[in-house]
């Protein structure tokens, strides 16, 4: 199983990191290892040797097909499944790696970076409202029609350079909104009003 992320995908949020950056012509992917993957139902530790660690709520897709080089016009074909994960993100780390030159391995792969909620069907042309609360306060609220680059023009994009596999996954980025956790912390989910994670920082 791979696990794909986007980065800098909503507007909102490129502009609270970055004010003066504007939208890539492609996608901006890396990959977090299976080891990343965090399951329904358990609580995420927070890594204190890390620095701070922020939370991004974003729509996570599951691959149902083996696909390459797929058309954006049929990627809809090859994810049959959508939910609401969070990325988490080693903040202080990918600030030095930005200056640095240096890429994002360690800030978003380190064990439990990629929490993962129930999984909800998907249709062709669906577009996602989400929700992530902290302790009962809504922080993060989207939806994919506001994303810069689709679920489909994702599929596609990442299958012109990774054989695409059953079961794989793809974080499609996180509106604005993003901010620390502490330990103790609840987050919580909501994908088209369903809740779908529900998950206790430790």
């Amino acid at each position: 199983m791979k696990i794909f992320a986007v980065g800098m995908n909503y507007a909102a949020h490129r502009k609270e990191l970055h004010p003066a950056m504007v939208a890539t012509e492609e996608p901006v992917i890396f990959t977090k290892p299976d080891s990343a993957l965090l399951k329904p139902g358990r609580p995420f530790f927070v890594p204190d040797h890390l620095g701070r660690i922020d939370y991004e709520a974003e729509v996570v897709v599951r691959i149902c097909r083996l696909g390459k080089t797929i058309s954006e016009r049929f990627a809809h074909r090859y994810y049959d499944a959508a939910t609401v994960g969070i990325d988490f993100t080693a903040r202080d780390l990918q600030r030095e790696a930005a200056v640095r030159g240096l890429p994002w391995t360690v800030c978003k792969g380190f064990d439990g970076a990629a929490a993962i909620g129930e999984w909800r069907p998907a249709v062709a042309g669906q577009q996602f409202r989400f929700r992530l609360d902290r302790n009962g306060q809504t922080v993060q609220q989207g939806c994919t029609a506001d994303m810069t680059h689709s679920i489909d023009r994702l599929v596609s994009y990442i299958s012109q350079f990774f054989t695409l596999k059953t079961g794989d996954l793809i974080y499609t980025g996180t509106p604005a909104g993003i901010g620390p956790v502490q330990i103790g912390d609840r987050l919580e989910a909501w994908l088209d009003g369903d809740k779908v994670l529900d998950l206790r920082c430790r």
